[in-house]
């Protein structure tokens, strides 16, 4: 896979081409579809928007109504969206939370039928299963998002949790994260929540190629949900702007911290983008880059 996306030729925004969403809905707050889409379209991308589930907040705050889309119905509009006459004007797909297993099926025929119209576009899995020692999605999600989506997707987001999930590895350091990171498929994985070299930090770890990029910085306690989604949708935005891997990961961390610091600073129980638009496009934020020793091994071309 190259190292940077440049848009498609006629497409709807020579500069700036559509990302299909696909994740959860909130009536209040700034989790899944809310983070990932306020983002995209703050950064210049048209999102087309797909919801899995509609929640009036997320769980942490409480248990509440899932209305999930009837199976039949969502794979007809997933089927629907694959046969669109727009649909070369998709760049990338950002995959997120699933209300349900028999999502993920639709879901991969939709990526496929998005590369095949176009072939430069590209496909960010973040597979939302589990975070904290706790899985909060049933095993066939789980199986389905391994086998199924993850073998067709360019870039993988997955925290520390859900690459154990995934791989079936325990992993006590970095050197264990970058080890399974080449096995999980994709040519960049970026792994959220990793483990600092700063004392009472946090970092998100890139591995693509032969390398491993660790960009960090200091652990804000009790930080509102929807961090994972906001990280997946700017380093996507920032790979298709041209950037570099490490400098998509510098960026994305510099702007995701700084959002975090000011909302809690403000004592918000949800991320404030509304309010702190200008951190995603120019953040001013310090994190710590480090190029850490590769394990040895060979890494798929």
């Amino acid at each position: 896979m190259s190292a940077t996306y440049p848009p498609r030729p006629g497409s709807a925004a020579a500069d700036k081409v559509a990302v299909l969403a696909i994740s959860s809905h909130v009536v209040r707050g700034t989790v899944g579809n809310r983070a990932a889409v306020f983002a995209l379209e703050s950064l210049g991308h048209p999102v087309w928007s797909v919801p899995t589930v509609t929640l009036p907040w997320h769980p942490g705050h409480g248990a509440s109504t899932r209305i999930v889309p009837d199976a039949g119905a969502f794979a007809a509009m997933m089927d629907d969206l694959s046969r669109a006459p727009w649909l070369g004007e998709v760049g990338a797909v950002l995959s997120g939370y699933f209300g349900a297993s028999d999502q993920v099926e639709p879901t991969a025929r939709l990526v496929e039928a998005v590369k095949r119209a176009n072939p430069r576009a590209v496909f960010l899995c973040d597979p939302v299963l589990g975070d904290g020692g706790r899985l909060y999605q049933p095993a066939e999600t789980l199986v389905a998002m391994r086998d199924r989506l993850l073998p067709l997707a360019d870039i993988a987001t997955p925290n520390r949790f859900e690459l154990e999930l995934l791989t079936g590895l325990e992993l006590a350091g970095n050197e264990h994260l970058i080890e399974a990171a080449t096995t999980l498929g994709p040519a960049r994985v970026v792994v959220t929540s990793a483990h600092a070299l700063l004392r009472g930090g946090i970092g998100n770890l890139l591995v693509e190629g032969f390398e491993a990029l660790l960009a960090e910085h200091r652990q804000i306690e009790n930080a509102p949900k929807g961090v994972g989604d906001l990280t997946s949708a700017v380093f996507l935005a920032r790979l298709l702007a041209g950037m570099s891997g490490e400098k998509a990961l510098q960026t994305t961390t510099a702007a995701v911290f700084e959002v975090l610091a000011r909302t809690a600073k403000r004592g918000a129980d949800e991320l404030q983008l509304e309010t702190d638009a200008d951190s995603l496009k120019h953040p001013m934020a310090m994190v710590q880059m480090r190029r850490l020793a590769y394990p040895g091994g060979n890494r798929r071309a």
